[in-house]
């Protein structure tokens, strides 16, 4: 049987790092997200008799088998579904990958409802995400739609990620600025095992639920000013925490500082733009939709950008018709 799913990546608000369980990825806390337009996984599964072993295609590229995570995570769909076929996985990212831009979180959200379905489950949203989960944590995120928050439960049936708000909820948008093409040095799991080292990672542990409460507030309000500089405050905490783990943990290069200091300048102009930055060197753009323009034309003199990649509110992972085999 053959399926199909596309998945958005996501971006967090209020993030998470560190985990509780690495096995499970309990995360050590719950965070907030909004799914991206414009940052997208296709990918199709098909599980068959015919097939005498499991093949993994990415953007043209045959992956290796052995210790692939993606494989796993198709072992964890045989046993759900009670079947031992091997399968074939295509899979195309519309964006550059490993660079921080979380295409794990559309790639294992996209693998987990095709493979799903194509062995024959039919899960319920809840149930995407817990499995989503598993393959990567914040693959969770892009299973529902819109504005979404990862419940901070401490086992796999309570750690999932729900719905807050529709992708019409909020008329904002998320410009990612690509300042540097190439993969970043440290992967996110890597990272993450030296979270508990910083001094400080427990003050942030103390205050996260509380955060969390004041942003799904303004967040409802629609308090742009108040929200985007939790957003942000929130961002330069967390690289604060990879700053002072052992061994440091330094994502950010030239660009990424230009982007920051350039950020905080247009303020001063009177233009309402936050940033928030991810486990990479790109930097997220949170702006208003009536100012998302003039940020593009800004951007586009910015000797150190890239590429810009303009993304509204999105809903989540869904089935769709169109295989890419």
């Amino acid at each position: 049987m053959k399926a199909t799913a596309t998945a958005p990546s996501n971006i967090a608000f209020i993030k998470y790092w560190g985990k509780k369980d690495e096995n499970l990825k309990l995360p050590e806390n719950g965070s907030l997200s909004m799914n991206l337009s414009d940052l997208s996984t296709t990918t199709t599964v098909e599980f068959s008799s015919d097939f005498e072993n499991d093949e993994i295609i990415i953007n043209g590229k045959k992956d290796e088998i052995e210790g692939n995570r993606a494989v796993k995570h198709l072992d964890r769909i045989r046993i759900l579904a009670g079947t031992a076929q091997k399968a074939k996985v295509v899979s195309e990212n519309n964006f550059d990958t490993g660079t921080g831009l979380s295409s794990s979180a559309s790639g294992f959200a996209a693998l987990s409802f095709a493979a799903a379905r194509a062995a024959g489950l039919n899960l319920t949203e809840k149930e995407l995400s817990i499995l989503a989960r598993q393959g990567s944590g914040s693959a969770c995120r892009s299973i529902p739609d819109g504005f979404v928050e990862w419940l901070n439960g401490n086992s796999s049936e309570t750690s999932y990620a729900v719905s807050l708000f529709s992708p019409d909820w909020w008329d904002i948008a998320d410009i990612v600025v690509v300042v540097n093409t190439g993969k970043k040095e440290v992967s996110t799991t890597e990272g993450m095992k030296t979270t508990i080292t910083s001094p400080f990672f427990k003050t942030r542990l103390d205050n996260i639920k509380e955060k969390i409460l004041t942003a799904k507030k303004l967040l409802k309000e629609k308090n742009f000013i108040s929200f985007g500089e939790l957003v942000e405050a929130e961002a330069l905490e967390l690289h604060a925490i990879m700053l002072t783990s052992n061994p440091s943990l330094i994502y950010w290069t030239p660009g990424t500082l230009k982007m920051m200091k350039l950020v905080k300048k247009w303020r001063k102009e009177d233009l309402p733009v936050y940033f928030t930055i991810n486990t990479g060197q790109d930097i997220h753009l949170i702006v208003e939709g009536i100012n998302k323009d003039h940020v593009v034309e800004k951007l586009k003199e910015v000797e150190e950008v890239r590429n810009i990649i303009v993304n509204k509110p999105a809903k989540g992972a869904r089935l769709i018709e169109d295989h890419l085999f």
